[in-house]
């Protein structure tokens, strides 16, 4: 008994095909034998979206990022060398840097401690209005900064109604920065909480770990890179902050005028090669830090690879 197969274009007598051979459909396609027919459409286009798409990341890039850096760093040195040196250290900007960095670092320190807590009781507690805290810590980003002087200079100015006066103190701004940078330790921390495996936890204080040693040597060690990283991005962002400490702060050389105030100060009295120099300082600090950042994310990444 002979059967026949009927596909389209061609008829195939089966009784003639191998013992372990499939007859061929319609759907089979060009594709060599026992190979699985390939998309080559799909993969031209991909070959031929792929300059397209690096050109036009490169030119926005370029646009957005390289050719402000380029012209700021140009206008930097119009005086030489000698004249970006003596704009960096005249006594004046490197007290406006010293008192940036400062803050900067005492409000990287606080927030790594506060945005781990807050992101500890976010995802392992639960209380009534939860959810309108985990909404609110993503609060300063939505806000204007110049908003968030406003608040805390009728909160601790003068009129404070608490009887805290912060205005014109440095403390005042550690304050300010603290407000606008607390979300990049939370949200860099919270992620890596709520996947964090609870049996392993649990597992040591079956053991008999204590609470605290279970959360040095097991949480903590997974943690470490992400409230690394929140904290670096919360200093990135305090060195170059402005708008929420230009109140409350009070702009007094030397005391509490930060490095951004000082730029504008010195745009005002028509001396942009002395604001260029220090804007193109405050540009290398934040490179440093992004840089560290990057080779600690990358080491742990190698670390987890290995791991697995």
């Amino acid at each position: 008994m002979t059967a026949t197969v009927t596909g389209g274009r061609d008829d195939t007598d089966v009784s003639t095909l191998p013992p372990n051979a499939q007859p061929p459909t319609a759907d089979a396609g060009v594709a060599g034998d026992g190979q699985a027919p390939r998309p080559v459409g799909r993969s031209r286009l991909r070959g031929a979206g792929r300059p397209l798409g690096i050109g036009v990341v490169g030119l926005w890039l370029s646009v957005m990022v390289l050719l402000p850096l380029a012209a700021l760093t140009a206008t930097s040195f119009e005086e030489g060398w000698t004249g970006f040196w003596e704009a960096v250290t005249a006594p004046v900007a490197l007290a406006s840097l010293r008192v940036t960095i400062v803050a900067a670092l005492v409000v990287a320190v606080i927030n790594a401690v506060m945005g781990t807590l807050i992101a500890w009781v976010l995802v392992r507690d639960d209380f009534p209005g939860k959810r309108f805290v985990n909404a609110l810590i993503d609060l300063p980003f939505a806000l204007p900064t110049i908003v968030a002087s406003i608040v805390l200079l009728s909160l601790y100015g003068p009129n404070s109604p608490v009887g805290i006066h912060l205005n014109a103190t440095q403390p005042g701004l550690v304050v300010a920065l603290a407000f606008v940078t607390l979300p990049f330790v939370v949200r860099s921390v919270q992620p890596v909480l709520l996947e964090l495996d609870r049996e392993v936890e649990e597992a040591s204080a079956s053991l008999g770990a204590s609470s605290w040693v279970t959360f040095r040597r097991v949480v903590l060690p997974t943690l470490l890179p992400a409230i690394i990283s929140g904290t670096g991005l919360a200093f990135a962002r305090a060195i170059g902050e402005y708008g929420s400490v230009v109140l409350i702060g009070g702009n007094i050389p030397r005391e509490t005028q930060v490095a951004s105030q000082y730029i504008q100060q010195q745009i005002e009295i028509d001396r942009p090669v002395n604001a260029a120099a220090v804007s193109v300082a405050l540009l290398a600090i934040a490179f440093v830090t992004l840089a560290v950042l990057r080779w600690f994310a990358g080491r742990a990444l190698h670390r987890e690879q290995e791991s697995s």
